[in-house]
């Protein structure tokens, strides 16, 4: 991966929003190349692992442009800096763990306070923010808003797609689908070929053992929850709820055996 992409190709991260995040977009690859002269743009995933409620407000985050609204509205709103007319041109999904929704670069998208996601995505940090000012009162810098392009081209990142609810859902938040089950696991795909080539994600659901055969490519546990050993090589290694875990692509093969149920996350590099 390393020769071919020059880094691991994936970066994954684990945030947790005490308040809300700005309202941001990420570019494409298209994007990223013309614009920011690099090879990866900045889509991404969000896997919830847990909410909380802040001030009796429950977890949810922003995603899509509301049907009818325009391009030339959403440069007003960012102009005159109305923050409530950004957040109610997007749509507000209130979200539960277990939920996941893929972010294609191009689409807007804020977090809502009192969110824990896991993000899979490209191995960038490049992000376009239409706040100026955080919701804490924090000023932002014009860098950190259009990253050196300026605020015009900044806006072009943004793509003016519009989406009924309904469709902004079937578009961007991703069911799991069996790929294969005995009496002691299930394991799931969730993000895969089908969504993007950027990064992949699997779900194991572990009551018992199951041996995850190498492709060919490394990929990273994260341990949901749970505890229990890992066999590698005649070599056996604990693992318990938080451990975060690479697995080379040297290893051919490696059994997850539970002492108490377990939830892994499988998360893999470009394919």
């Amino acid at each position: 991966m390393a020769d071919k992409f020059g880094s691991t190709g994936v970066l994954i991260k684990m945030l947790d929003s005490q308040e809300r995040l700005t309202i941001q977009v990420h570019p494409d690859k298209t994007y990223a190349k013309d614009i920011l002269n690099s090879s990866f743009g900045k889509t991404e995933s969000w896997y919830v692992l847990n909410t909380r409620e802040i001030d009796g407000e429950k977890s949810v985050v922003y995603m899509g442009f509301k049907k009818g609204v325009t391009r030339k509205e959403w440069e007003e709103y960012f102009t005159n800096q109305d923050i409530e007319g950004m957040l109610n041109s997007l749509h507000k999904i209130e979200v539960k763990p277990g939920d996941a929704f893929m972010i294609y670069g191009g689409v807007p998208h804020a977090i809502g306070s009192g969110c824990f996601l896991m993000e899979v995505q490209e191995p960038t940090d490049y992000t376009m923010r239409v706040e100026k000012i955080t919701p804490a009162g924090l000023e932002i810098s014009p860098e950190l808003v259009h990253q050196g392009v300026g605020e015009k081209t900044m806006l072009d990142c943004f793509h003016y797609d519009d989406y009924t609810l309904e469709e902004a859902m079937d578009k961007w938040k991703i069911k799991p689908k069996t790929l294969d089950s005995s009496e002691g696991h299930t394991l799931n795909t969730i993000f895969n070929k089908t969504h993007t080539d950027c990064f992949g994600l699997s779900e194991l659901y572990l009551d018992g053992e199951h041996t995850i055969t190498s492709n060919g490519s490394f990929y990273v546990v994260v341990v949901y929850s749970g505890e229990g050993t890992m066999i590698c090589n005649g070599e056996e290694y604990m693992y318990a709820q938080g451990d975060e875990i690479f697995i080379s692509a040297a290893i051919e093969n490696i059994t997850f055996k539970s002492t108490v149920s377990s939830k892994l996350l499988l998360c893999y590099p470009p394919s």
